[in-house]
């Protein structure tokens, strides 16, 4: 059973709004959806903290599997889509684990301690992952075990990140956090409780993904914003110090649609294949040895045409449309059709190309919405104009807004 975040009563006190993730109750796996804060101030303003200085989430929906024994690496190796022999202590990897045809039962992110490796993934996918691939060790030195509600995953995203954390921890292990890079791993002590910080930059901006003691939660989320705040008071000048906002899923999900970063159970989930992800060679090396699924992978890549793919769609922007990440004004909803542009003139029916997985409307960009989506493969070229139904809000007839297929994924980045 999955359980509320440690958060939950702090939140509450804060007023924050929440909302459901996961699958619909009932589903294969018969959990319940998780509780996940939304917002807790203006979208917008939880947006610009992410960007100008540093955010502080709380990802409840997030699982943990933890491996240990001295046969861990080389099991892990032979299982999953990623090179990782020969890795190094204090880095992260980011891999799918698939079954036997070559579908995704989990996108994980692999973070190699000197004594366990741990992996990030999808809360609703931990379960099936650990069951999986526990029926894989034979006689392998190797143990794998759900930690999901003994430990717990924050994240500080922003071009302040790194100063925020090494300015209230001590550096235990691997890298120091200043000058942590994409991929490293860092194990910090904040007021006595141990967190491991590995880089992944999701939203375009500085990520420093943090796991801790589910324990531990409530204390270093109230030290790091407390001390935050008392970091900021008083500093006038060019180069004050970074502060620190809590910041909700919403804020959050805007940033990482603009950055090009989908996500497994919203934008592709257990029925895709690795090519169709648009994240295929982020996750999947070409030149190791054998995995599971790997044949399927190897076939789909000399062919080159998967039945479909994740694009990025970006849309025409309408007159006077709002700038603001809070607008609502119409965009894609999760679920949203894809049709042809133009729509056919004989009055036939249009018969839909795809599906809207995630849509936001993208400040960086001046408002203009943008979107994930899962699109038949002969029409993912880009240039590709394609017609979306959007709506302001659930009782309003839709408008047909056009788009056009992106080069790739990211709309945005800071590089």
């Amino acid at each position: 059973m999955t359980a509320p975040t440690p958060l939950h009563p702090l939140f509450d006190h804060a007023e924050a709004r929440w909302e459901r993730y996961g699958p619909p109750p009932g589903g294969a796996d018969h959990l319940p959806q998780v509780d996940v804060a939304a917002l807790f101030d203006f979208v917008d303003i939880e947006y610009a903290a992410l960007r100008k200085t540093c955010a502080l989430l709380d990802q409840p929906h997030r699982g943990t599997l933890v491996f240990t024994g001295g046969d861990r690496m080389a099991f892990l190796n032979r299982m999953v889509t990623q090179e990782l022999k020969g890795a190094a202590p204090f880095t992260a990897h980011r891999a799918f684990w698939l079954n036997r045809k070559g579908r995704i039962d989990a996108d994980l992110r692999l973070i190699v301690l000197d004594d366990r490796v741990i992996a990030d993934v999808d809360l609703f996918a931990a379960d099936r992952a650990r069951r999986t691939l526990d029926a894989y060790i034979i006689a392998d030195d190797v143990a794998v075990a759900d930690a999901s509600q003994s430990l717990h995953r924050l994240a500080l995203h922003g071009p302040g990140a790194p100063a925020i954390l090494s300015s209230f921890s001590s550096h235990v292990a691997g890298s120091p956090v200043a000058g942590i890079e994409p991929g490293g791993v860092s194990v910090v002590d904040v007021e006595g409780h141990r967190v491991i910080a590995d880089r992944w930059d999701s939203t375009g901006d500085i990520g420093l993904e943090l796991t801790l003691a589910a324990e531990a939660v409530v204390p270093v989320f109230q030290t790091l914003l407390q001390a935050a705040h008392q970091n900021a008071q008083g500093h006038t000048g060019v180069n004050p110090r970074p502060r620190l906002r809590p910041i909700g899923w919403h804020a959050y999900n805007v940033a990482r649609v603009e950055a090009g970063t989908p996500l497994y159970m919203l934008d592709f989930g257990p029925d895709a294949l690795p090519a169709e992800t648009g994240v295929l060679h982020d996750r999947v090396s070409f030149k190791k040895g054998c995995y599971l699924g790997q044949e399927i992978v190897a076939r789909m890549n000399a062919l080159g045409r998967p039945k479909q793919g994740v694009v990025g769609l970006k849309f025409e922007r309408s007159e006077g449309a709002d700038t603001s990440p809070a607008s609502v004004s119409p965009l894609p909803a999760a679920g949203a059709p894809v049709f042809l542009d133009p729509l056919p003139a004989d009055g036939k029916a249009a018969e839909a190309v795809g599906t809207v997985a995630s849509g936001t409307s993208s400040p960086m960009l001046g408002g203009v919405p943008v979107a994930f989506a899962m699109v038949k493969q002969k029409h993912t070229a880009p240039g590709t104009r394609v017609l979306v139904p959007c709506v302001d809000h659930p009782d309003a007839q839709p408008l047909m807004r056009p788009a056009t297929v992106q080069s790739t994924l990211a709309f945005w980045s800071r590089r």
